[in-house]
């Protein structure tokens, strides 16, 4: 592992990753972007959740970003473009393909990748942090637990984190979901879903009690309906937290980032 790299700077706030190259490399090496979640406001770049794809010819780079006590969204979606530019302009340097990253996330991070797959070279979006001559496009994107659709979520008929005016949700809009539907729909991935998207793999508890089995629906849904490629996987009895420790939960991560990045 080589760690922390300064990938950017914002506002004086040194944003760090941790890579850790693939076991055996065959040439340069596809990389996966992985997101911690916390809610947008907690959480780190360790553990690496996802370093066993290092074990199968593709290298992690498991990144920090700004938090909303640091900055307001899109601050966050900001930073993690900057680590995808970052890569694809080093990729000689660490030994990657830049044509090959992909990214992956859990809950806050799952929505940050998730973003990443639909927004890729939108001016509005892209923010002004880091070196911004590299394409913020990703290959492929896992999702895991991730808010799609933050107006639906909060509208949602069963338990949901974005129901509450003191929840995570509601704090990284600045207020209430339903009181701030236009940045609500800012923030939204599915907002920005179209035949451009990244291939999709939706990994979703069926009885989440924080961000609903529904959200992972939404995102499915938008993606088949607009040509996009999307593989939508519930967990059967799954929370918000803990299967995603599972085996086979990382083996269809595996597989999925197998075929489409290495």
């Amino acid at each position: 592992m080589i760690e922390d790299i300064e990938y950017a700077c914002a506002n004086d706030i040194s944003l760090l990753l941790d890579l850790y190259p693939a076991r055996s490399p065959r040439g340069p090496q596809p990389v996966v972007i992985w997101i911690h979640g916390g809610g947008w406001n907690a959480g780190d770049k360790r553990p690496c959740l996802p370093e066993s794809l290092t074990h199968h010819g593709c290298a992690v780079a498991c990144i920090n970003y700004r938090l909303r006590d640091q900055a307001p969204f899109p601050a966050q979606l900001h930073d993690c473009k900057a680590a995808v530019r970052f890569l694809r302009a080093h990729a000689q340097q660490y030994g990657l393909d830049p044509e090959r990253i992909g990214a992956a996330g859990h809950s806050a991070g799952g929505h940050l990748a998730a973003l990443l797959g639909t927004t890729a070279d939108m001016p509005e979006l892209e923010g002004d942090v880091g070196g911004l001559s590299a394409s913020t496009r990703v290959q492929a994107v896992c999702t895991m637990a991730g808010p799609s659709d933050l107006i639906r979520m909060a509208l949602a008929k069963g338990p949901s984190s974005a129901k509450s005016p003191d929840s995570a949700t509601a704090k990284l809009l600045g207020g209430p979901v339903l009181d701030n539907q236009d940045k609500a729909r800012y923030a939204s991935p599915a907002t920005y879903v179209s035949s451009q998207a990244a291939p999709f793999l939706i990994l979703h508890g069926d009885e989440d009690q924080l961000v609903p089995f529904e959200q992972g629906q939404i995102l499915h849904d938008a993606l088949a309906a607009a040509g996009g490629e999307s593989i939508l996987h519930s967990i059967p009895g799954g929370d918000h937290v803990g299967w995603e420790y599972d085996d086979d939960i990382h083996a269809l991560m595996r597989q999925f980032f197998d075929d489409h990045l290495t």
